[in-house]
């Protein structure tokens, strides 16, 4: 006879963020803000050289796609902050 075997918990919902440091910045910051936390990291990972270029590489490619990223979340923030203010014209 196989053993049983027990059925997992679900996982419970936290209430609290994963990462609180990235959602305060998120909620604070402005577009320029987050360009002037990646041109920092940028120009550091850009000056690389040797084996580690190539890392460097896939790094710059990878914040830059996070920069987007986040550029996109701050304008749909604006956007449901103008609604909110607007008292929700524009809405269908």
């Amino acid at each position: 006879m196989a053993p049983k075997s027990k059925p997992q918990p679900e996982p419970q919902p936290q209430n609290e963020p994963l990462y609180p440091s990235i959602e305060g910045f998120i909620e604070k910051a402005s577009s320029e803000d987050v360009s002037a936390l990646f041109s920092g990291l940028k120009g550091d990972l850009s000056a690389l050289k040797g084996p580690k270029a190539e890392q460097g590489k896939k790094a710059l490619k990878s914040l830059g796609r996070t920069e987007e990223l986040l550029s996109y979340l701050l304008q749909v923030r604006e956007k449901i902050q103008a609604e909110r203010k607007g008292g929700g014209k524009g809405r269908k």
